[in-house]
């Protein structure tokens, strides 16, 4: 109880700028204070605790384990706090805040072009995107470390509120000069003769991938294995194998005629874009926002660099069925 009654809010904050920075004097150069005021702030942090929380070094200081438990704590206190003062602005007509949004590698390729116009509507929000593998997303939403997430399907391993908010075509691509690309009309079996660049385990494009095959009774041969979409796409391009990936990852090397939809029937497949937020939790007004943003301009402006190559690939399937 001694913590609660005399800690105080700016205390905890110059603890975790000492422990971010592993310095006394660099916390007060940046906090703008003298190095004494800081060592007074700690102190009395330690008095309150009743235990040391730094420990000084030859190098600076190094955070004790009680200091290590409090800092996760600090951590999670002063984000509340900067949010409800967020909140309180908002309420009062001064839209702010930070939009904490996390997205699998894919949506990298369209979703900083949306939040870009997002942000010039609203200059007084800042953005802090997280963008990993579809995994790492779902644990950056259970650990709350993002208010909102952007991926394919909504995941199963925790309880979440999802709302789809555009298309993601899959396709089979590849370079004009690989084989299959001047062959006619193929069948999945004859892409499943030839290896396949494809994303790492854990990624949506993989497990979206791996279910086309399944599905058909067909084994996936892998040709290259890559956590980048760049990668991939630049190993496509240079003829080294055929790859699945999402064609908003490509639209430049498409109007480029350097990769090529394979003349696959259902291909390209369209999946759906979720934003994702953990049900039953608290969500800032920024993020609600946001999330109202997508909703209202997702549909069309995802797949704006790409439509017209969608259409062509319509028509090349409709060709195909009356032939």
């Amino acid at each position: 109880m001694t913590l609660a009654k005399n800690a105080s809010l700016k205390q905890l904050a110059t603890f975790r700028t000492v422990a971010r920075l592993g310095s006394v004097s660099l916390a007060a150069e940046e906090l703008h204070l003298s190095q004494s005021a800081v060592s007074i702030q700690i102190g009395s942090l330690e008095t309150a605790a009743g235990t040391p929380l730094i420990e000084r070094t030859g190098r600076g200081v190094r955070v004790t384990e009680a200091g290590q438990m409090l800092l996760g704590y600090a951590d999670r206190l002063l984000a509340l706090w900067h949010q409800t003062s967020d909140e309180m602005a908002s309420l009062l007509g001064d839209f702010t805040g930070t939009l904490r949004v996390g997205a699998v590698t894919t949506a990298e390729h369209w979703l900083p072009r949306l939040l870009v116009r997002f942000i010039n509507q609203n200059p007084k929000v800042s953005v802090r995107l997280f963008v990993c593998n579809r995994d790492d997303i779902v644990r950056h939403l259970a650990a709350q470390d993002v208010d909102l997430a952007v991926m394919g399907r909504p995941p199963v391993e925790i309880q979440v509120d999802a709302c789809a908010v555009g298309s993601n075509p899959l396709a089979f691509v590849a370079s004009p000069a690989h084989p299959l690309a001047a062959q006619g009309p193929l069948s999945l079996a004859q892409v499943a003769d030839v290896p396949l660049l494809v994303r790492e385990r854990g990624s949506g494009t993989r497990t979206a991938v791996e279910r086309v095959f399944k599905s058909q009774g067909l084994r996936l041969r892998i040709g290259s294995e890559l956590s980048s979409n760049e990668a991939i796409k630049q190993m496509c391009v240079a003829g080294f194998a055929p790859a699945y990936l999402s064609m908003l990852t490509c639209p430049l090397e498409l109007d480029a005629g350097l990769l090529r939809v394979l003349p696959l029937p259902d291909n390209p497949t369209v999946s759906q874009w979720h934003v994702v937020r953990v049900s039953g939790q608290p969500v800032p007004q920024v993020a609600l926002a946001f999330e109202d943003f997508l909703r209202r301009t997702g549909a069309d402006e995802i797949l704006a660099p790409i439509r017209h190559h969608l259409q062509s690939a319509g028509r090349r399937g409709r060709a195909k069925s009356a032939a």
